[in-house]
């Protein structure tokens, strides 16, 4: 049923408003300055936007709140937007902003890879390539020791013995020399630290260690384009954005070219689910953009984007913020500029993602635990057989990929005589070999080993540092500090496989440990029946006299062993 105009009863006021459909979802959420007229505009004889018909066909009523100003609006409708996504708004598609690096304002400044700087920081940033904004912080701790941890510990912490942070918790003579080092690579000036990486590449060269060379020359390339990205000159770019756009059906292009002291310093891409109206998803990218970065004095957009807009712009930048559809003269040919790179990066981004199935997991699983991203999770897992040969493991998935390279197994050195405390050894054997953390650090078990794990970090100080996860196979349920339980959808596939994997790497080392020559089990020689369940039945009867002893339904009850497993080992067992 199509929505009445007759009975709508709006007030003059700025705020938002809402369409909505009969069973309560929302179709359309947008901000006004007046929004009894803006309203009513929808229902003008010939609407200027292609989807104004099927959104008032697809609605029956319109809400609305009232805010202080249009820029309170505006903020408001961004939020409501993320809540609900509503059908006709153009929107985000991974609901993201840039990352930046950002040097605290504490007595001991602290070096930080965010999303969301902290207010009174030194911010360099946004950056279009989050890889290589993280090996750079990586670098900048090598070099010049700068803390990372969130709080100072009267002991140090691991970073600290590791040689990756300088201590300014125990010592903290020429740790403000320090940052200003750093302080001066992130401004552009990285001709010391490159000095230095470059060395460094030639001694790994002439001792014929090529792929460590290899692997500071992209070091090398990191720092070269996270700190210089400057490729073209003009005396009219002095402080301005301009915003391209390009779309194929709903898939949107938001191209972001940053101009300042007469050179374009670099673009940042944003996709998004277009809705028809370049206006709404070119509002909807800068809402996003500027909510961390400062405006500059000067944005050049493809279509007028509304005074509240302009309004917000020029509050976040405490200053005039001049809002232009340039038509002819150079700032015209950047903003065409950005429109054709807008153009090849919608094209670009099509066939990336409907090429990578793995990084599209690993998006997924990200989008499911609202985390930034998960190119990087290592997963750990345990394997005994009567106290004999206790080992573990840990794999890597890069991109949502097996990262083989990255594999390790581990002896088990200590006493320790439960899963717990062997997996908090080798993690913390783990944790000694780092440069850099994980997306996330998953276990392969439930709350008692996250809490485990958790506490090891915890007296390390690394407490928060990373995300840390435990997955039950028990319904597959996913276990994070703070958090309730959570049974993973089709969108955690990447954290199952990487739990799998962990899985079944851990068990062949186990039986390669257990060698050819030991003395065979005949539980073994079930088919299907690997080191796990066979530990979980001697848990369960308390040795293999009752295992063997043991009926259909009381096997059924061990973890892990289902009805065609029970009736395996029953007639095994039984002839």
């Amino acid at each position: 049923m199509a929505l009445d105009p007759t009975g709508l009863d709006l007030p003059s006021k700025p705020g938002v408003y809402l369409f909505r459909r009969t069973d309560e979802r929302v179709t359309y959420v947008g901000k006004a300055t007046d929004l009894r007229s803006r309203v009513r505009s929808y229902f003008a004889p010939n609407p200027d936007r292609r989807m104004v018909p099927r959104l008032i066909e697809d609605s029956d009523r319109v809400d609305f709140i009232v805010t202080k100003s249009p820029s309170d609006a505006l903020i408001l409708e961004r939020q409501l937007i993320r809540e609900h996504k509503p059908r006709y708004n153009s929107m985000l598609k991974d609901d993201k902003s840039y990352p930046f690096i950002a040097l605290t304002d504490h007595e001991h400044p602290r070096i930080i890879y965010t999303r969301h700087p902290p207010e009174g920081s030194l911010r360099w940033g946004p950056f279009a390539d989050p890889g290589a904004a993280k090996r750079v912080i990586q670098l900048l701790r090598r070099h010049f020791g700068i803390r990372d941890c969130p709080e100072l510990l009267p002991q140090g912490c691991l970073a600290m013995h590791i040689g990756l942070c300088q201590g300014p918790c125990i010592d903290s003579t020429g740790y403000d020399e320090r940052v200003s080092a750093a302080i001066s690579v992130l401004d552009g000036d990285a001709g010391v630290l490159i000095e230095s990486l470059q060395r460094e590449m030639d001694v790994q060269s002439h001792a014929l260690k090529y792929e460590a060379a290899g692997n500071i020359r992209d070091l090398i390339g990191s720092v070269q384009r996270t700190v210089s990205q400057r490729v073209v000159h003009s005396r009219f770019y002095q402080d301005c954005d301009a915003i391209g756009f390009a779309s194929r059906g709903d898939n949107g292009m938001v191209v972001v070219l940053n101009a300042k002291d007469g050179v374009v310093q670099g673009q940042l891409e944003y996709p998004l689910i277009h809705r028809g109206d370049i206006a709404d998803s070119v509002a909807c990218v800068l809402a996003e953009h500027y909510s961390s970065a400062k405006p500059p004095r000067t944005v050049l957009v493809p279509a007028p984007i509304g005074e509240s807009m302009e309004i917000w712009l020029a509050e976040r930048r405490s200053g005039v913020v001049e809002v232009r559809v340039p038509q002819r003269g150079e700032l015209a040919q950047l903003r065409a500029m950005a429109d054709q790179n807008a153009e090849l990066q919608v094209e670009r981004h099509q066939r990336r993602r409907s090429g990578s199935l793995e990084q599209t997991a690993a998006d997924d699983a990200a989008g499911l635990l609202g985390l930034d991203s998960l190119d990087h999770i290592v997963c750990f897992d345990m394997a005994q057989l009567q106290g004999d040969e206790r080992v573990g493991a840990s794999v890597v998935l890069r991109n949502g990929r097996p990262a083989k390279k990255e594999y390790r197994t581990y002896r088990v050195k200590s006493d320790a005589p439960d899963d717990l405390r062997m997996m908090s050894e080798v993690v913390e054997r783990w944790l000694k070999h780092q440069d850099g953390w994980p997306d996330l650090l998953l276990l392969d078990g439930g709350e008692t080993h996250l809490s485990s794990i958790l506490g090891m970090l915890d007296g390390h100080g690394l407490a928060g540092r990373f995300p840390v996860a435990a997955l039950a196979k028990r319904e597959e349920t996913l276990h994070m500090d703070d958090r309730e339980p959570q049974v993973l959808s089709k969108h955690g596939r990447v954290l199952v496989h990487a739990r799998d994997e962990a899985h079944r790497f851990v068990n062949r080392y186990h039986r390669r440990r257990r060698g050819k020559g030991a003395i065979g089990d005949p539980l073994e020689e079930i088919d299907g029946l690997g080191a796990k369940k066979i530990q979980a039945l001697l848990r369960h009867f308390g040795g293999r006299r009752g295992i063997e002893h043991a009926s259909i339904r009381e096997l059924r009850e061990v973890p892990g062993i289902g009805k065609a497993m029970a009736e395996r080992i029953y007639g095994h067992l039984n002839g």
